[in-house]
């Protein structure tokens, strides 16, 4: 929370945003009404459906990482409105499982990329165990399904199939630069400390097939299109300038995470504007995880007849 009203779900980072663009006000008479401490009835229903989810968390050097994580639906349920349960089984080649210990902030997503119906929520881990954690809610709130390419569950790979140890870097190979190119969807975690408390948020991001540029220095620039004016992911950036971010091959399973340092362009020159973006931030990648067949799923785009 910020130093504002108590009700309001902002805090200063997002406030700074919001008021660049003339929503404050609207978004302070707003936020309250649709940022909840508790999951609804509706996404208490939605959760147990989803075979798999992203999460953001921070590691003990301060660096956020974002993941996916998977399991038959059920996997994520909730046993009251105040918690979500995630089964699961600890994963020590994921980055991101550093900053999911007892007591630390982590952010969800939950994603139904056949509907494009998305929620998201962020609070504390709660963990008795190495067989997954309930996740304290702070914040819950539904997405619009803006920029989610719609997509529907393929095969799944069994668990008995061997995988390959993780690819470590400090920069993007050209494997991982081709990857990025061709991509229509990442997710991106990022978290502020106010107050003694830390707020972890993580984010779809979606656009055409390349919509992520890569740098000759291997930074990325990533558009900011028109969304629901919350600037969750803007706002904390503007705060902490840190991000991670994954890119998932729906086809192969692999996951490729990184963790770096942003800057925010909120008016770009001309020769750097990108089509239908309103403003700009970039990447740049301090550490690289490649994660060839990380997860079991796979995902088919839906074409047009």
């Amino acid at each position: 929370m910020n130093g504002q009203a108590a009700a309001s779900p902002w805090h200063r980072g997002e406030v700074a945003i919001q008021e660049s663009v003339g929503m404050a006000g609207r978004m302070a008479e707003l936020g309250p009404r649709v940022i909840r401490d508790h999951l609804t009835d509706q996404h208490r229903a939605f959760f147990p459906l989803l075979p798999f989810a992203v999460l953001g968390s921070v590691d003990g050097e301060g660096r956020p990482w974002a993941t996916l994580r998977e399991g038959e639906p059920g996997f994520l349920h909730a046993p009251d409105p105040f918690r979500l349960w995630v089964d699961g089984r600890r994963d020590p080649d994921d980055p991101a499982e550093a900053g999911l210990e007892d007591g630390d902030g982590v952010a969800l997503l939950g994603i139904e990329l056949a509907t494009r119906r998305r929620n998201r929520l962020n609070g504390t881990v709660e963990r008795a165990g190495p067989e997954g954690f309930a996740i304290r809610v702070e914040q819950s709130f539904g997405n619009c399904p803006q920029y989610i390419h719609s997509r529907h569950e393929g095969p799944r790979i069994g668990d008995g199939a061997t995988r390959p140890r993780p690819i470590l870097s400090d920069e993007l190979d050209p494997a991982a630069r081709a990857l990025v190119a061709a991509a229509d969807t990442f997710f991106v975690a990022s978290f502020v400390e106010d107050a003694g408390q830390r707020q972890v948020d993580v984010s779809h991001r979606g656009g055409r097939p390349g919509f992520v540029r890569v740098g000759a220095d291997g930074g990325l620039t990533v558009p900011d299109y028109s969304g629901n004016r919350f600037f969750n992911t803007l706002g904390n950036l503007l705060a902490n300038p840190r991000a991670g971010l994954v890119f998932p091959d729906f086809a192969t399973g692999a996951l490729l995470q990184m963790s770096g340092r942003t800057e925010i362009v909120l008016d770009p020159n001309e020769d750097e504007r990108i089509g239908g973006a309103e403003r700009l931030w970039r990447f740049v990648p301090e550490r690289v995880v490649f994660r060839p067949r990380a997860l079991g799923l796979r995902f088919v785009e839906h074409r047009a007849a």
